[in-house]
């Protein structure tokens, strides 16, 4: 059985599967000049463009496809077997697209403007918030990125780092302390706006082709409507956020594309000290079953959790736990079905003719995208410790 059609539905979430399919195939032939560049093929970029990828899960009144999260989901999950790095990268635009389409942060003026962008010129957009000095945005440090009002402008003046897609993006969402107002927000930036600069930084042991360099902004100046988002009053962001599923959809795509290419090694590798392939043996089985049930675990309550999150959208404030929990156990579990594969395939699991070696450098960087574990397990059990 084909794992991506598991969960698959109706004719709609077929035909968006194959479709995935079709650019899975293009995005993977690249995947050796990503690993080399340590970037994200603009060739890539221009395939998904082709197709109108970026806009899905925009909305229908701007002529987008207006995605569920549970569709959003099947794409993504589809395209990470063909290339992780594409999928997980192009996973952060269609989320916070969703996200800016559904919970109406912006000012409808500008949101109006950018999403016709988006529908008429797929254009590119990703949150630039991580930097040196403080770590991880989850974690609450206050960004040394600087506004300083000028007039009706502000000069935006920092430094970012793992920004994802940094080379290839038409704007960024950049987090920075604003002086005036004494608060953080964010702003929407042209990537081509003078002062802007990407600086060559990402070297990587996994997910290379993301291209997550530096972006330095010397003194770029912003017209004040284009501050877009502070983390207090009505442009506030919701604390669940059910588009993040996209980051374990994609581990998850790539330990199916790990667990497919060790089936077939298993079929096709006969050593001369069998008189059958090694999928005859029965530890080989063992393993192979293991990789379904753990597969079939976290998947199963992964598509769970969106179905909630689509058809109960009063309750979304309240999955935030199970929202998370998600992205630790599919992550977890990704890095395990990937572990099995290549203990099927065996030390040729570590040569560079096959593609073993890079799902398990590329599931490794689940482990490091938000929430952490760590603040998982503490949120379950605050959540438990709450319980009367």
């Amino acid at each position: 059985m084909d794992l991506f059609q598991m969960y698959v539905n109706n004719e709609k979430q077929k035909a968006l599967v194959e479709k995935t399919a079709k650019l899975a195939e293009k995005v993977q032939k690249r995947v050796g000049m990503a690993e080399e560049t340590a970037s994200l093929p603009r060739e890539n970029i221009e395939d998904l463009r082709k197709e109108k990828y970026f806009s899905l899960t925009l909305a229908e009144s701007y002529g987008g496809k207006a995605l569920s999260l549970y569709d959003f989901l099947l794409v993504q999950e589809r395209l990470a077997a063909g290339d992780g790095a594409t999928a997980l990268s192009v996973g952060w635009h269609l989320g916070i697209i969703k996200e800016l389409s559904e919970d109406h942060l912006w000012n409808h003026d500008v949101f109006d403007w950018f999403a016709k962008q988006v529908a008429s010129d797929q254009v590119l957009v990703n949150r630039i918030a991580s930097e040196a000095a403080t770590g991880s945005p989850t974690r609450g440090g206050i960004p040394e990125t600087k506004a300083v009002r000028d007039g009706d402008d502000y000069l935006l003046t920092g430094r970012k780092t793992f920004a994802t897609m940094a080379s290839v993006l038409d704007y960024y969402i950049i987090s920075a302390y604003i002086e005036d107002k004494e608060t953080v927000g964010s702003f929407l930036v042209s990537s081509n706006s003078p002062g802007v600069r990407v600086e060559k930084t990402w070297d990587t042991l996994g997910m290379r082709g993301t291209g997550s360099d530096d972006v330095i902004f010397d003194e770029v100046r912003v017209d004040q409507n284009l501050l877009v988002e502070l983390s207090t009053g009505q442009t506030a962001r919701k604390s669940a956020k059910g588009w993040l599923l996209h980051i374990p959809a994609c581990y998850l795509g790539i330990a199916i594309a790990a667990r497919n290419d060790a089936i077939t090694f298993a079929k096709n590798f006969q050593p001369n000290s069998l008189h059958t392939p090694i999928a005859e043996v029965a530890h080989i089985q063992q393993k192979i079953g293991e990789m379904d049930l753990k597969l079939m675990q976290a998947r199963s309550f992964m598509y769970q959790v969106a179905t909630k999150w689509d058809e109960e959208p009063e309750k979304r404030e309240q999955l935030g736990a199970e929202l998370a929990a998600v992205k630790t156990i599919a992550t977890n579990t990704a890095n395990e079905v990937v572990d099995l594969a290549m203990r099927i395939v065996g030390g040729r699991g570590l040569s560079k003719e096959y593609r073993f070696e890079q799902y398990y450098r590329d599931v490794r960087a689940g482990l490091h995208n938000p929430p952490m574990d760590d603040m998982v397990i503490q949120l379950l059990a605050k959540r438990a410790l709450a319980e009367d």
